[in-house]
């Protein structure tokens, strides 16, 4: 088992950077400020390779472990990128409890799961590969997003199965399933949010989210989540870019 894994089954407070930039500089950066680093492959163009070269260099830069967002669930997504060496996986828009357990085969080798034998660079090319099969993938952390209003009713079942090792709620994509997107203090959402929480605590299973600024954090801590990616790599790039822009419109008047 991971470090990570460990940190985040026992409810420490873990904290995660994102990436959507598929530069291994910027995940260098990234990860020696984070206790995981998502390399995101949904919404980003970000290829395989690329998740093989950002997991090398935020496992360079210091203690951080590197976890592939997927585009979605699906067994052959999750093979490729598991093969690139990284700690694990997000599975994003996991509505029921089947498709949690989809997830959680799709990362563990047989008899356990279905994921495809062969050597890379998880098992240090092929090197290894006899005691990465005996675990079965048991030490890889497998993590699925609640996004949806279906997701929330079913969150405690999701929690449940054996196997997820943590839930992640998306909030644009659950604020929008909910009619209130991008509403984060609306009644609404915080409902959501809070049936979530108590859901999969139930069954000890640890919930974060994803901030884009300090206020999100902060308002993400009042909310109760067990740990928190804290910001985006192209965000922190547009910002300083947009922050110095205007330091040097002021100076210039």
């Amino acid at each position: 088992m991971t470090d990570f894994k460990r940190e985040l089954r026992s409810g420490e407070p873990v904290v995660g950077q994102w990436l959507s930039i598929g530069d291994p500089t910027v995940a260098e950066l990234c990860g020696r400020d984070a206790d995981f680093v998502v390399v995101d492959t949904e919404h980003a163009t970000t290829d395989t390779e690329s998740v093989a070269n950002a997991a090398r260099a935020v496992e360079s830069a210091g203690d951080a472990e590197p976890i592939a967002r997927v585009a979605w669930n699906d067994p052959v997504r999750i093979k490729r990128v598991l093969d690139t060496g990284v700690s694990g996986v997000l599975v994003p828009m996991v509505q029921t409890a089947d498709e949690a357990r989809e997830a959680v085969e799709a990362v563990r080798y047989p008899p356990e799961g279905i994921r495809g034998i062969a050597g890379s660079r998880a098992n240090d090319y092929g090197r290894e590969l006899d005691s990465a099969v005996e675990s079965a993938g048991d030490d890889l952390a497998t993590i699925v997003q609640i996004e949806t209003e279906r997701a929330v009713g079913n969150a405690a079942d999701i929690a449940a199965v054996e196997g997820i090792d943590a839930l992640l709620v998306g909030p644009a994509d659950l604020s929008g399933s909910l009619d209130a997107f991008g509403e984060y203090e609306s009644e609404t959402f915080a409902d959501a949010v809070a049936d979530v929480i108590d859901a999969a605590h139930a069954s000890d299973t640890p919930v974060g989210t994803l901030a884009t600024n300090t206020d999100e954090i902060r308002l993400w801590a009042d909310y109760g989540y067990d740990y928190q990616v804290v910001g985006v790599d192209a965000g922190y790039l547009a910002e300083g870019a947009e922050r110095a822009h205007t330091t040097y419109e002021d100076a210039m008047r």
